[in-house]
């Protein structure tokens, strides 16, 4: 018998050990060290994490990188569980990783502190860093502070097959959910926000199954609702039950939810909007849970009146009834669209997941879009805004890489570029007015009558500032490039012959390496 002091029976569970896999094409490569997602994949599958690994690609397919091209995507999942109130998130991972993504939480505003499981390489393959975590999370488990604890394995722990499943589901009547969130697995952190929205449904769910659960802070709602998919401006989901209220019905809670009782009100619903449609795990568990799924959003005069009726469908509604909605609401969004014009060429690219319905909205205010990139992929809850937007002519492109962005604009040469900041810098370097998507499109009301002409003043704004880049790239050309690149007290010392002897050494070797591959 084990003199070992244990906090519950995780010690006795059978451990899933993980089997060599064949070198495949998608892992194939040479070894990168600690940063190559090739080598941590391999890693993962060895651990025992196939499983995990197969269904994230299943979710999220990748595109043409094998690693994201924007922030860590831990910080999409921190970011969630760090909004909801009586939330603990611990986090398992490289310090260095732990620094960036505590950093970044707050530079957005988190109030609160980021747990941190340090491990070294001995904890690491010993299994002490398991352990650890399950000890601190025993020590969190404070009902009278904390509803539930998020525990998240980054890269390394998941590479190397910590098993948070193995801790308990709950202590102390504290939720416990452990998620994986690698890089190598995760294309962008937009989509990590599903990865926790999922895991949070998927236990609620079963809780709701189990027997009665709490009631949401506000109540129950008397008449039936429709859970809202993705993170939107404030205004938008009180716009959206504005526009329901004509139908009979209300717009129910925003997941990714604030609080953990929302999440029994957001299964709760009669229909899901999935507003932002990348959110493939949490749409697996609505729809585990018999709910009906609609997509698209109710963005201009086409996207409210399609929109509306998909609802009105969802629930069985009378056409008549959703003319009615569709009346009260459509007049006033084309009025909006028409005081509101926006003349131009525009090219859009981001990685929120909105990115096709604002360019929706730039279209009907007169704009025109020749490009959309977005980083998500294509889902079936897409489709609509896609197939509208090809029918406009507009080329769109999911899993877009930075390069197809900046490929866009160059070839297109627009009046404003709307991206992110790489393409944001390009643009203006080029002398194209830019703004970046994140900070000053997606902060703005996009639904209905409120979202109407909403972005014609800082797009027609920045398009109008055309004339002041020009003068300052003429005022500036030159500056900080070539030979005048760095700081200088003088002119630079320019030695044009050395330029000279050292081109004719580089052709030198060019010939004979073209005279090798001849013989």
């Amino acid at each position: 018998m084990s003199d070992e002091i244990t906090y519950d029976g995780a010690a006795g569970a059978d451990v899933i050990t993980g089997t060599p896999v064949e070198q495949t094409s998608r892992i194939s490569g040479e070894a990168g060290g600690c940063h190559s997602g090739a080598e941590m994949e391999r890693a993962a599958r060895m651990a025992g994490q196939s499983d995990l690994l197969d269904q994230y690609a299943r979710d999220y397919p990748r595109g043409p990188h094998d690693q994201p091209q924007s922030m860590c995507p831990a910080f999409g999942s921190l970011r969630v569980g760090l909004r909801m109130k009586r939330v603990a998130t611990v986090l398992s991972g490289s310090a260095c990783c732990v620094y960036g993504l505590t950093f970044v939480s707050h530079f957005y505003g988190a109030r609160r502190s980021v747990g941190y499981v340090p491990f070294n390489s001995e904890t690491l393959v010993t299994g002490k860093l398991f352990e650890d975590i399950r000890e601190s999370v025993h020590e969190m488990a404070d009902p009278d502070r904390f509803d539930a604890i998020v525990v998240t394995n980054l890269c390394v722990p998941t590479a190397s097959g910590v098993p948070l499943r193995l801790l308990p589901s709950e202590i102390n009547g504290v939720r416990i959910v452990g998620i994986d969130v690698p890089g190598f697995g995760i294309p962008t952190h937009a989509e990590a926000k599903d990865v926790l929205a999922g895991a949070m449904l998927n236990y609620a769910r079963k809780e709701v199954m189990a027997g009665p659960v709490a009631a949401p802070a506000g109540g129950k709602s008397d008449r039936p609702t429709v859970t809202l998919l993705g993170e939107m401006f404030p205004a938008d989901p009180m716009m959206i039950g504005v526009m329901l209220a004509p139908l009979g019905l209300a717009a129910g809670p925003v997941v990714p939810c604030r609080e953990w009782r929302e999440l029994y009100a957001a299964l709760d619903c009669g229909a899901v909007a999935a507003i932002h449609p990348f959110y493939t795990a949490a749409i697996r568990e609505f729809e585990a849970a018999g709910r009906a799924i609609v997509g698209s959003a109710p963005v201009g005069h086409d996207g409210t009146a399609a929109w509306l009726a998909g609802i009105g469908e969802a629930f069985g509604l009378s056409s008549d009834r959703v003319a009615a909605a569709q009346n009260a609401f459509l007049p006033a969004i084309k009025g909006a669209l028409a005081n509101a014009p926006i003349n131009g060429r525009i090219t859009l690219s981001g990685y929120e997941g909105s990115e096709l319905l604002v360019a929706r909205l730039l279209i009907e205010s007169g704009a025109e879009v020749p490009y959309v990139g977005t980083a998500c992929p294509k889902t079936p809850w897409s489709a609509a805004d896609a197939e509208w937007l090809a029918a406009k002519g507009v080329k769109v492109k999911f899993r877009a890489s930075l390069e197809d962005d900046c490929a866009a604009m160059e070839g297109v040469k627009p009046d404003l570029a709307i991206g992110t900041t790489p393409v944001v810098q390009k643009a203006k370097e080029q002398g194209i007015p830019a703004l970046y998507f994140t900070n000053l499109i997606s902060a703005r009301p996009l639904m209905g009558p409120a979202g109407a002409g909403s972005l014609a003043e800082v797009v027609n704004a920045a398009m109008g500032n055309k004339a002041r880049m020009d003068h300052m790239r003429a005022f500036f050309a030159g500056v900080g490039e070539g030979d005048t690149a760095g700081i200088w007290e003088g002119d630079p010392n320019l030695r044009p012959d050395f330029r000279a002897q050292h081109q004719k050494k580089l052709d030198k070797q060019a010939r004979a390496a073209a005279a090798q591959e001849m013989i």
